[in-house]
């Protein structure tokens, strides 16, 4: 079986998928404005598949080492349920969520961008990572965006998620049916 094949293999099985925020969600670049708030920019293209993840019944998380206001809003917005921030234990937070959800590591995927998410990214059943991720982290995993953090890579794993669940291209018919009755 190509590398290819198993990660459709694994990303088949995943009933829940979780993100890391910097460096994957956003470019990785932190903004401070002159009176101390963090500013974030996020990829409308990544919300969208996570919305997709969401309304195939696949839980999605996000377990972030730091902490902002931001990221509570953006996680609000997108209706994300199990929001972890400050994590200094993935791993840890992953097996707890999971425990919760009557899950195990098997079931779950986590794409991160960096070497303190190697633990995480090694624990579950599906790694990904952005393609500007760091080296070590892209070597590890078994998808890795043509896109970066940011910039549309993590819809390329919800995509990846949903075609291999089947769920990918009944989702896009829907899309093209409403866009043909515009017609």
């Amino acid at each position: 079986m190509d590398s290819r094949s198993r990660a459709m293999h694994k990303a088949a099985k995943i009933a829940l998928m979780g993100f890391d925020v910097d460096g994957v969600l956003t470019d990785g670049t932190l903004y401070f404005s002159s009176a101390g708030d963090e500013i974030k920019a996020f990829s409308s293209l990544d919300g969208h598949g996570i919305k997709m993840l969401m309304a195939a019944g696949i839980h999605v998380a996000i377990i972030s080492g730091r902490s902002s206001r931001a990221l509570e809003l953006r996680a609000e917005n997108l209706g994300i349920r199990h929001l972890f921030m400050g994590a200094d234990d993935k791993p840890r937070v992953m097996s707890e969520l999971l425990a919760s959800l009557s899950l195990d590591f098997a079931r779950a995927g986590y794409m991160g961008d960096d070497v303190v998410d190697i633990p995480i990214l090694r624990a579950c059943g599906f790694a990904a990572t952005v393609a500007d991720g760091h080296e070590e982290v892209r070597r590890d995993v078994d998808f890795v965006s043509l896109r970066g953090g940011g910039k549309g890579g993590a819809r390329e794993v919800c995509d990846f998620i949903l075609d291999a669940q089947g769920r990918l291209a009944p989702m896009m018919a829907v899309y093209r049916q409403q866009s043909s009755a515009r017609s």
